[in-house]
């Protein structure tokens, strides 16, 4: 029977274990951290967007450059093979806004729990607190793996460690050094769906999230990027599911030094003539209230501080004295909130990991090594990264279950 090691206990790691021993092969999975699947505990603000029910041009749409790299283990293994896997496991799901697909209860303990029972059912075996430091490579074949001083002897490795984003979760890049020790060439890490840093921020919009949100993107003066939905503020600037998207576009830029701002569009279901109509109804008919208080039916309010300080109007001012020049002021804020962006988080508060192992260097009929034989790399190790809205993960499973499988019946 042929033995395999898996290093890694993320959504990968869990599908090759699992895939591997449903093959036939004796899988021993190793797991650094006290219990596996802590990443996936925390994904989707604790609800788990498992995937997206889009199609495979759809889904390869939203990834780099290297997206094209996952055709086959999409081929193979894609979306409604992962939801009909989840349901045979009594994992009821929702699709919702998007086509972003979360588990009915909205826990992602529940999702971690339905791939621990199935895993357990195929007779794979998972050590924990087992951190692998090295591989036994002979002749240019994987022999094993080396805990410390420990050496685990296997026919083939299975290398699942994730990036280095959230390195609580056990994600701190050990993957990387050793697959680079094995002779893989690594493109340079760095942050994807990372939230923004701002120099206009305000501590205390920190937790405000603002759905429907049309977001625009200018470089040196112009505009070059667009989207929309919800955007969210943090204690040190600017996140949220559409800043996150377009985090790594804006990462690039700055590191070309070059000036970035973000517009915010408030109400984006208003054109500046209804906006207008809007503002003077609102005014007319409460002329005698201050600004500050009329503005508490129009923003958050949070945000009216940032919006009295942005525009230089008087929050005690009564609206009716108000002239059309400063009403003018308050609607062109509204459609176009400004943030100057001063930086971005560091990767270890990244969703995702951009960079990894070279794909080039890996078959993607197989997710074997082309440097090492019998080596199989995986997920976030590779240089693949997506949108936010399921991607990532679908691509973690997708590549996991498809080096399971290559791993036993090569």
């Amino acid at each position: 029977m042929k033995k395999i090691v898996v290093v890694g206990g993320g959504a990968s790691g869990l599908l090759a274990a699992g895939q591997a021993a449903l093959a036939g092969a004796e899988v021993l999975l190793l797991e650094k951290m006290k219990k596996p699947a802590n990443k996936i505990l925390i994904s989707g603000k604790g609800r788990c967007n498992i995937t997206n029910a889009s199609d495979v041009h759809a889904h390869l749409s939203h990834f780099n450059r290297s997206g094209r790299f996952l055709h086959q283990a999409y081929t193979c293994f894609f979306v409604p093979q992962l939801m009909e896997f989840f349901a045979e496991n009594g994992l009821k799901l929702v699709t919702e806004r998007g086509n972003r697909v979360f588990p009915a209860s909205g826990r992602s303990q529940d999702v971690v729990q339905a791939l621990l029972r199935w895993l357990n059912r195929t007779g794979a075996k998972i050590e924990c607190t087992k951190a692998v430091t090295a591989l036994g490579v002979e002749n240019n074949r994987v022999t094993g793996v080396f805990c410390g001083s420990r050496f685990i002897a296997a026919d083939a490795v299975v290398l699942a460690t994730g990036g280095t984003s959230y390195p609580a979760t056990g994600s701190t890049g050990d993957g990387h050094r050793i697959a680079e020790d094995a002779g893989h060439s690594i493109v340079p890490l760095r942050p994807a769906l990372v939230p923004l840093v701002v120099k206009n921020h305000l501590p205390s919009l920190a937790g405000l999230d603002l759905r429907n949100t049309a977001v625009r993107v200018f470089v040196n003066g112009k505009r070059k990027k667009s989207d929309f939905g919800e955007v969210s503020f943090t204690r040190s600037g600017i996140g949220g599911p559409v800043i996150l998207t377009l985090s790594k576009f804006i990462i690039e830029q700055l590191d070309k030094n070059r000036h970035v701002s973000i517009l915010l569009d408030l109400k984006p279901a208003l054109d500046d003539r209804k906006l207008d109509a809007r503002l003077q109804r609102d005014f007319s008919s409460r002329h005698k209230e201050e600004l500050q208080s009329v503005l508490r039916g129009l923003l958050p309010q949070q945000l009216i501080p940032l919006c009295l300080a942005q525009t230089g109007l008087g929050g005690s001012e009564a609206v009716g004295t108000i002239s059309a020049r400063a009403r003018a002021v308050l609607r062109n804020w509204l459609k176009n909130t400004s943030f100057e962006v001063d930086g971005y988080r560091p990767v270890a508060e990244a969703i995702v990991t951009a960079g990894g192992i070279r794909v080039t260097e890996v078959n993607p009929n197989t997710m074997e090594s082309l440097k090492v034989n019998g080596l199989y790399l995986t997920g976030e190790l590779l240089d693949i990264d997506a949108d936010t809205g399921g991607y990532n993960l679908q691509a973690a499973f997708s590549t996991g279950w498809l080096a399971g499988r290559s791993a036993a019946s090569s």
